[in-house]
């Protein structure tokens, strides 16, 4: 019994403690306030201001004391490095201690003379201990580098900083991208710019720390996240996929999301064995990861081992137009760029279910930058594929769950760049995947519950001896093309 309330009463401190973030910005804002006033009305034409200061400071002293309580609570988690939280409480209760005296002098003790020149002294002295705390907290709260994460162009280049990409993540391109360390060149930056700020030595939110390789590997409070070779049950992959609005979504809602080729990278790094001093070229990387590799090489030696990772980006497209891009945006529909330096998007309808043949003219505009296209689950007919056969440069289509059939699959066979395409759950035929023979870069296709048959896999393997067709019936069926 003891220990169940134990147990709750931590909650309770915890719970109570995370509206410090809320309560701390009313003493900052009146506090700093009350100095500017005390400041701007020492000028004879601005003398009327006076009367504000004493109730602004005492209002900013007793909500500093709040906050001091809220705060106090909120360290109850263990979540934050000792020694930046002892700075960052300690110098609080001071700015929370001076404000009170300061308030005490400004009503009390402005009629003698010696404390008038005490007085001012001690009101900037709060206001340098407030900058100072408030920094200590900025860097528990998210991270040491929050000043400058986003440091603009051209200063970031100037002091040195990562350059960034259109959706906010630091990157850096790979001379060498076979000779490229998986974790350290590719997986470490993107775990640095999502989920550092939570999990590093300052905030240790769950009992874990993502910043070190042994700690990473250690886990949390809840156990280990990441299981060698096992993706789908690792806990750190289940959390990126959780929706947006779940509790347990990581990272938190309100702070930057993984992109979908972030996630990939991580998916395929664990896939591999999480390995950490594995090279790009001693893994196998599989058909989604290779066009992400290629966006994160400088261009010119990735992948001269083997096959081009994908002949789409030798091309050049320019930039879509923002309104066509908001157009789909307000339907749900996300946009994303695919590679890093270039134009090319990625427009996912999973959460437009309702898109139908009515509204696919919005892809028309965009038709040059789509090069992954996933309309799975979605109400589009065979009539829609007229408009997706314009995106010259697909390399992914997802048409699972769809009312595809054969005349709509009829329509792509322009698209030859296509290496990708799902059609799980769709009423296409042997007729329909033959009619694909000519494009020479397919892959993949997924054709589970569908109404394709082994003899019909065996006809487009004689025409596309490479394409790997899944069915479900086995892993991968590979029919043999000998007679």
């Amino acid at each position: 019994m003891i220990v169940l309330q134990t147990n709750a009463s931590s909650d309770w401190a915890i719970f109570l403690g995370h509206f410090h973030p809320v309560v701390v910005h009313l003493p900052i804002g009146m506090l700093v306030m009350a100095a500017i006033l005390e400041w701007f009305s020492r000028r004879k034409n601005l003398q009327t201001l006076q009367p504000a200061v004493a109730p602004i400071l005492f209002t900013g002293s007793l909500t500093a004391v709040l906050s001091c309580i809220f705060g106090y609570l909120l360290s109850s988690s263990g979540e934050y490095n000792e020694d930046t939280l002892f700075w960052h409480q300690w110098l609080g209760i001071a700015v929370a201690v001076i404000s009170l005296l300061v308030w005490y002098l400004k009503v009390y003790w402005q009629h003698i003379a010696t404390m008038k020149k005490v007085y001012l002294p001690t009101l900037y002295i709060m206001v340098a201990f407030i900058t100072i705390t408030g920094h200590l907290g900025g860097n528990m709260t998210h991270g040491e580098d929050y000043l400058y994460a986003n440091t603009p162009e051209p200063f970031r280049s100037m002091f040195g900083l990562p350059k960034r990409t259109a959706t906010g993540s630091a990157t850096r391109k790979i001379e060498n991208i076979d000779e490229a360390l998986v974790y350290q060149d590719i997986i470490a930056p993107v775990m640095e710019q999502k989920c550092w700020s939570c999990h590093n030595a300052n905030k240790i939110k769950g009992e874990l720390r993502m910043d070190q390789q042994d700690l990473l590997l250690k886990g949390g409070k809840h156990g280990a996240i990441i299981k060698a070779n096992d993706p789908a049950n690792s806990e750190l992959i289940k959390r990126l996929l959780l929706p947006e609005e779940d509790e347990h979504h990581m990272p938190p809602k309100g702070k930057t999301p993984l992109t979908e080729q972030e996630i990939a990278l991580l998916h395929w790094w664990i896939q591999q064995g999480a390995p950490f001093d594995k090279k790009v070229s001693q893994l196998k990387p599989d058909e989604k990861v290779k066009p992400l590799l290629t966006s994160l090489s400088s261009g010119n030696n990735a992948q001269e081992n083997g096959e081009s990772i994908s002949a789409v980006f030798k091309e050049s497209v320019s930039a879509a137009n923002e309104e066509d891009i908001q157009k789909l945006r307000a339907l749900n529909v996300v946009i994303m760029p695919v590679a890093n330096g270039q134009h090319f998007l990625q427009a996912n309808f999973v959460n437009a279910p309702n898109f139908d043949d009515a509204q696919i003219n919005l892809l028309n505009n965009l038709s040059e930058q789509i090069i992954w296209l996933k309309l799975g689950r979605t109400k589009i007919t065979d009539r829609s594929m007229v408009v997706v056969a314009k995106c010259k440069h697909l390399t992914h289509l997802h048409l699972e769950h769809t009312a595809i059939t054969d005349a709509g699959l009829a329509q792509l066979q322009e698209l030859q760049y296509l290496e990708y395409l799902n059609l799980f759950d769709t009423k296409v035929t042997d007729s329909g995947i033959q009619s694909l023979a000519k494009l020479k870069s397919l892959k993949n296709i997924y054709c589970w519950k569908s109404k394709v048959t082994k003899t019909g896999i065996q006809a487009l393997k004689k025409a596309l001896p490479h394409v790997e067709i899944h069915t479900g019936w086995e892993e991968t069926t590979q029919v043999s093309t000998k007679e």
